[in-house]
């Protein structure tokens, strides 16, 4: 746990708007869990999404919800005023004129990854949060990728940025008071089986 915790990365985050499909958001967690995210936001606007999609991904998430901080919101101005305050850049997954390829983008920076539903993308009132959009390159007929996919590509793009700019080692930009929480917070949540403590409700 003490390994894990020094490899965290307190300024790579990732926000899902309107997510519906539980298995991919158990899969995204999957994904941020292995390139050392220590928190999400998940922005739920339409009505029929809940909390219950959270408790369903739980169990396509192999136990990585246990390890990750899901903030739940209903209100995308109280959303993005929290993730603003801890991540400088938000890159939205958009098909936008002004879309930068992914692998212009610098991981090493702060920033969270926004990333939109199944059908209808990223809505117009988050995309005024964002500092930019960018695009995956493709080369096949079909250019999409399901959700979760297209945030494993990107997280991995992160990890490999961040993996060479030694932010998973000596260059790691949490404090030693934050890993020392961070590992008490990881052994109290070793001895707990409620998964639900973890998910804080926001606006």
């Amino acid at each position: 746990m003490t390994s894990v915790a020094e490899r965290r990365q307190p300024n790579l985050t990732v926000i899902l708007e309107n997510v519906h499909d539980p298995h991919n958001i158990g899969a995204v967690l999957r994904s941020c869990d292995s390139v050392g995210i220590r928190e999400i936001f998940v922005l739920y606007t339409e009505p029929r999404l809940d909390q219950e999609r959270i408790e369903i991904g739980k169990n396509a998430s192999s136990g990585a919800r246990k390890w990750i901080d899901i903030h739940l919101y209903h209100d995308v101005e109280a959303c993005f005023a929290h993730v603003e305050q801890g991540y400088k850049h938000i890159w939205a997954t958009h098909l936008g004129e002004q879309a930068v390829d992914l692998y212009e983008i610098d991981f090493t920076q702060s920033v969270a990854l926004l990333f939109g539903n199944e059908h209808g993308g990223v809505s117009d009132a988050s995309l005024k949060h964002a500092t930019g959009n960018f695009l995956i390159p493709q080369m096949g007929m079909v250019q999409s990728l399901n959700i979760s996919v297209a945030c494993a590509v990107t997280l991995y793009e992160a990890l490999r940025q961040r993996r060479a700019a030694d932010m998973y080692g000596a260059r790691n930009p949490m404090t030693e008071t934050e890993r020392s929480g961070l590992v008490e917070a990881y052994l109290d949540r070793h001895d707990r089986k409620n998964y639900n403590k973890f998910v804080h409700k926001r606006g």
